[in-house]
């Protein structure tokens, strides 16, 4: 390709609302231009990048057996009725009529439809294990669409489904994808960790995301120092605290603690450490046709992580609750306590369990109970609600938790027979008795690897690619093509590349050196090789584009010392 002739729009520009790099960087170099609000075009260099992602990807499932397929995108909506998903992914799942008046959703995900394709067309035990996937565009209609690629509302996804006859067999291809997840993250040379996660709206177990590192990445994951556990934030577990601090000698008492409403200002009162206090935490659950408020207890030493508690109470959301409702409700803030609570669901951390010499809330003003045993409570509900904090414990070894920042690029689940159930899709197992499939889903966001690509690696001057990523992986500027000796050598570099295979492009626009050296470096392709004015001392130099470095080459070494380099 010809700079003169390519469709390369770069600007000095970033768009007014773009916060991240790669929504700056994608735009001013003339990958993607915004259409609408969350909707973009992908121009020349960025549907290339695209291409490779989804050529990647490709090679990577063909070599894990799955089998390619492209689903319709409008789906009938009586599918999403069948699974009762229609109504819980909510105002996100855009819903129109045709001309007949029958209801069709733009597909976020294709769950459903893959499902229908498959029921009725596989029957028989004999048939499986299958894997089926696309690479598609998908809509979400997100509220607040921003941060350009990154949370887009029409998006490239590829999303594939397996089918099994036993569990156990849904395990091995959920390793297998899990690997075949890491190839392609490998291949695209990104920084990356897989990591347990929640499910989600997607529903199912064993969840795992895949996270490429970035500072300016959405989610918060616990990575641990010493091995390769990682999990979100929202599913993270520790290491069970083996060092507990020394637990107190307090008789089992109501104590009067004037204005003592905070934990920091209870264990200050007692002369104790935050471990031994009760935190009670009150939300109000959302249901779909209902709400209520519910009671968390965990340690005082210990945070709510909301998503643990959503899941705890199969709840929509859990929204904040003001002193007036609580108090409407017989609950007294600031002192709330298990003791003497029936009428209000409670649920406890998992690490409460057994505990002793506690100090709870009395459930009266200014009053706390002291060394309450919380093993005396009757039909108690545990469930994981903390969140882990930084220095905590790894569950899998003796290394220790710390914080980065991830960009969700890749989740797979473990669906088990929910959809299968759901929508009636059944085989006959090896004992001529009907049962439903057991499923897996794997997706992973190809337009969002394009940007995420970007945020892990770019500079103040603009994009680097990485070698498996980059539209072209040679730029040839001819500094002057007045200059036919620079213009000449230009040519014949760029004819031998070609003829080698090498995805090169020549600049050879009128334009001055300065120009085209501020878009080489915005940009971003991995080498430019540089003819200007020490070609009369028989030189040219090359520019790595990931270093910045400049290396003179001799005019006669100049296609070796560039083909090794890509090597």
């Amino acid at each position: 390709m010809r700079f003169s002739k390519a469709f390369i729009p770069t600007t000095k520009e970033a768009p007014s609302d773009a916060v991240l790099a790669s929504h700056i960087y994608l735009t001013r170099a003339g990958f993607v231009a915004q259409v609408a609000s969350g909707l973009y075009n992908y121009l020349p260099l960025g549907k290339r990048v695209l291409k490779k992602i989804e050529a990647i990807i490709n090679d990577e499932m063909e070599r894990a057996d799955a089998q390619e397929v492209e689903l319709s995108f409008v789906t009938p909506a009586e599918l999403w009725q069948e699974s009762g998903r229609i109504e819980k992914f909510g105002k996100e799942l855009l819903r129109l009529r045709d001309r007949k008046e029958n209801l069709f959703v733009l597909g976020p995900t294709h769950e459903e439809m893959m499902v229908n394709l498959v029921r009725n067309r596989v029957t028989s035990y004999k048939q499986l294990p299958l894997n089926l996937y696309q690479i598609k565009t998908k809509f979400r209609d997100e509220a607040r669409p921003r941060f350009g690629l990154m949370r887009a509302r029409e998006f490239v996804m590829k999303d594939g489904y397996s089918f099994h006859a036993t569990a156990e067999d849904l395990d091995r291809e959920f390793d297998a994808m899990e690997a075949a997840y890491k190839r392609i993250l490998e291949r695209l040379g990104l920084d990356f960790r897989i990591v347990e996660a929640d499910s989600g709206a997607i529903g199912g177990s064993g969840s795992k995301e895949l996270m490429v590192i970035a500072d300016s990445g959405e989610d918060t994951i616990a990575v641990c120092d010493s091995c390769e556990y990682g999990a979100n934030i929202e599913a993270a577990h520790r290491r069970v605290i083996s060092s507990a601090p020394s637990e107190p000698s307090l008789a089992n008492e109501k104590v009067h603690t004037p204005d003592v409403r905070t934990i920091n200002d209870l264990a200050d009162f007692f002369k104790i450490d935050p471990h031994y206090t009760l935190k009670a935490v009150a939300k109000r659950a959302i249901y779909e046709e209902s709400d209520e408020i519910v009671i968390f207890y965990l340690r005082g030493s210990d945070e709510l992580q909301e998503v643990k508690a959503v899941n705890a109470v199969a709840a929509l959301e859990l929204v904040d609750v003001t002193e007036e409702e609580l108090e409407a409700v017989g609950l007294v803030p600031g002192f709330i306590g298990p003791f003497g609570q029936n009428d209000i669901t409670s649920v406890f951390d998992s690490g409460l369990k057994g505990a002793t010499a506690m100090i709870t809330g009395a459930n009266e003003r200014d009053y706390h109970m002291s060394g309450a045993d919380l093993s005396a409570l009757d039909g108690v509900t545990f469930a994981d609600l903390y969140e882990v904090k930084e220095g905590d414990g790894c569950p899998h070894c003796d290394g220790s938790l710390t914080y980065t920042k991830g960009i969700e690029v890749g989740h797979i689940f473990k669906l088990g027979t929910t959809y299968s159930k759901a929508l009636k899709a059944e085989f006959l197992n090896d004992q001529g008795r009907a049962e439903p499939f057991e499923m897996g889903t794997y997706g992973m966001g190809v337009s969002r690897l394009v940007a995420a690509v970007i945020e892990q690696h770019h500079d103040e001057k603009g994009c680097r690619w990485t070698k498996a990523t980059a539209p072209y992986q040679v730029n040839i500027m001819v500094s002057n093509i007045k200059d036919e000796a620079q213009l000449e050598l230009g040519e014949t570099l760029y004819s031998r590349l070609k003829e080698s295979g090498v995805e090169v492009i020549i600049d050879d626009r009128k334009e001055r050196f300065g120009f085209k050296m501020k878009d080489a470096e915005l940009i971003g392709l991995p080498y430019t090789i540089i003819i200007g004015k020490e070609l009369k001392n028989g030189k040219i130099q090359i520019f790595d584009r990931a270093t910045l470095e400049k290396s003179d080459v001799q005019v006669e070494e100049a296609f070796e010392t560039v083909m090794g380099l890509l090597k």
